[in-house]
């Protein structure tokens, strides 16, 4: 009995161990569905303006402004985590949520290095 103890305990170690180590593994692919380059100025622009600009314009008082390239870049983990109301609040207040895919336009321009294009 106390063999058999032994040896359960050895094989789900193994389990364990070699179960874990697959979680390790990073996806280094790019987003299927971001193919076509996104244009900052044509497309996610347009977006932030018509969605987001009247709370988050110059002066506002939220402290995220979405006036120009600099800014959006540099709030968009904030702007994509809004969009999906994942560790934010869903935005646009008030909402609807925006469609998945105006969202996945912002998420291929992040993804694709936030280009000033």
């Amino acid at each position: 009995m106390k063999k058999f103890k032994h040896i359960t305990v050895i094989l789900l170690s193994i389990v364990v161990f070699f179960s874990c180590s697959k979680d390790k593994v990073t996806n280094t692919l790019p987003d299927p569905n971001c193919t076509d380059t996104v244009s900052f100025n044509a497309t996610v622009l347009p977006i932030i303006q018509q969605n987001c600009v009247s709370c988050h314009d110059v002066g506002n008082s939220t402290g995220y402004t979405f006036s120009n390239h600099t800014n959006i870049s540099n709030q968009s983990s904030a702007i994509l985590g809004s969009m999906k109301g994942q560790g934010f609040l869903l935005m646009p207040q008030g909402g609807p949520a925006l469609p998945d895919s105006t969202i996945q336009f912002i998420k291929c321009w992040v993804s694709q290095g936030k280009l000033n294009n």
